[in-house]
């Protein structure tokens, strides 16, 4: 199968999981959270509906950073994703913010604080186990396919396991003559929430400033470059990730009495060993430089 083509179904099949398994926590979390008279689980509801959101927002983000390169996006359209995951981070704010003042009001009202009932335990067990599924098969397949966008939605989706361990114990705490934990369970819950959205705009900037992707990949272009014949040097490596795949350019050192033409040739083959051997560079841009004479790079320096 084109290596696209899996991707893109790969992107597709979690997205799908996302998105249905959030509606129905939503439907679920609202339902039991208002019988039960839970504010924690009602919170909670309010964040899976955001989850759905964000999961549609991930998959239009996945979506567009397949797109291949034109006229006008000559590097392709990779930085959706990561601008994708910076619009999650948003999300994810308004949640933490609609939480908290939900529990503001809760507190300010004067009203007792009625303990939930005990099937709001049950659902939080359940939102546990969906949640931890769900995350797990959303991060695999975000990194499988080296998707930001995906990555962040498991990402987002990890917080929900916390949250339903959190609900539970405040209903559980609630039960033994401590409502007060209900809605300081929801405060909590807001915390992890924006923990997580400084976290995923961390990552997301970092790809968008250009961060190398990993400590290994400079390795890995000297080593497969090396692989050419007559590659005698590598040197001035950069590395510009663009979301889920890269572009490399680097200097490879050859025979200075190579004819202009064989010089050429070695730098193309050394393009295509490159993008051959490792999966996220999909271009590569060669300089060719005698050996053992100093070499110019393109800010004037010597190397």
């Amino acid at each position: 199968m084109d290596k696209n083509i899996e991707r893109e179904k790969i992107g597709r099949n979690a997205s799908f999981v996302a998105i249905s398994g959030n509606i129905l926590l939503t439907i679920f979390n609202f339902t039991v959270g208002t019988i039960a008279g839970s504010s924690a689980l009602v919170a909670e509801s309010a964040h899976t509906l955001s989850d759905v959101l964000t999961s549609i927002i991930a998959f239009i983000g996945f979506k567009i950073g397949m797109k291949p390169a034109d006229e006008d996006h000559q590097y392709g359209h990779g930085r959706a994703e990561p601008l994708v995951g910076l619009v999650i981070v948003v999300f994810l704010l308004i949640v933490a913010y609609e939480i908290l003042s939900g529990v503001y009001v809760k507190l300010t009202s004067g009203t007792s604080l009625a303990p939930p009932e005990l099937i709001a335990a049950l659902m939080a067990l359940i939102g546990i186990f969906v949640n931890f599924t769900m995350t797990t098969y959303l991060t695999r397949a975000g990194k499988r396919i080296n998707s930001p966008a995906i990555i962040a939605d498991g990402q987002h989706q990890k917080v929900d396991i916390f949250s339903c361990i959190a609900i539970l114990i405040g209903v559980v705490g609630a039960q033994f003559g401590y409502p007060i934990l209900d809605p300081l369970v929801a405060i909590l819950i807001s915390l992890i929430v924006i923990k997580t959205a400084i976290e995923l705009a961390r990552d997301n900037v970092n790809v968008i400033m250009g961060k190398v992707p990993s400590e290994t990949i400079l390795d890995e272009v000297i080593s497969s470059a090396k692989k050419v014949e007559n590659v005698k040097g590598v040197h001035s490596i950069k590395i510009n990730p663009m979301g889920p795949y890269s572009s490399a350019e680097l200097h490879i050192e050859v025979d200075g009495d190579l004819k202009l033409q064989n010089a050429h040739e070695i730098a193309h083959n050394v393009e295509k060993q490159i993008i051959n051997d490792i999966s996220t560079i999909k271009m590569a841009i060669i300089h060719v430089c005698p050996f053992e004479e100093e070499c110019a790079t393109e800010d004037g320096k010597l190397s």
